[in-house]
């Protein structure tokens, strides 16, 4: 797995605050993006069913779940490692998200997301939109990049 996004943020709020925060209240700061759906039938709501043998999924607005992945770290309040899959992937075609909480001071926390493994998952594939790999990195990094952010205002109006 060597094609991935790194991107890190800090944010205002500790390590547990900031993992409880990634985990049990994704629905509240996530942000669906109009290139990077999971299903062809989202949005729909995303949220964890944490623990060890937990998952990420997206609820359809028709009530359907769809597995985005499996939960393979689970190791609060430092990371936590999900299985990442759309639809459309087929067999063989398996990122997953690597986060990373790490406390900075007494109450900012840095949290790092690498999303790895997208050299399974062809150029021509619906996921990429055709994109060459530095474009789609490229594109994938901004998006993660304003989740971390939507997750540090979630900070900030509390």
């Amino acid at each position: 797995m060597s094609s991935k996004v790194l991107v890190s943020l800090r944010v205002q709020a500790t390590q547990a605050r900031a993992f409880e925060a990634f985990t049990d209240e994704i629905s509240s700061w996530w942000k669906q993006n109009g290139m990077f759906f999971f299903t062809p039938r989202s949005p729909g709501v995303v949220s964890f069913e944490t623990g060890p043998q937990g998952r990420l999924i997206e609820t359809l607005p028709n009530g359907k779940v769809f597995e985005i992945g499996k939960i393979r770290v689970w190791d609060p309040p430092a990371r936590l490692v999900v299985g990442w899959r759309q639809a459309t992937f087929a067999p063989g075609q398996d990122t997953e998200v690597d986060v990373r909480f790490e406390p900075v001071g007494e109450d900012e926390t840095r949290v790092t997301v690498e999303h790895r493994g997208w050299d399974s998952v062809p150029r021509e594939h619906v996921a990429k939109h055709h994109f060459p790999d530095e474009i789609f990195l490229l594109r994938h990094g901004e998006y993660w990049r304003a989740l971390l952010t939507s997750l540090n205002l979630q900070f900030k109006r509390q």
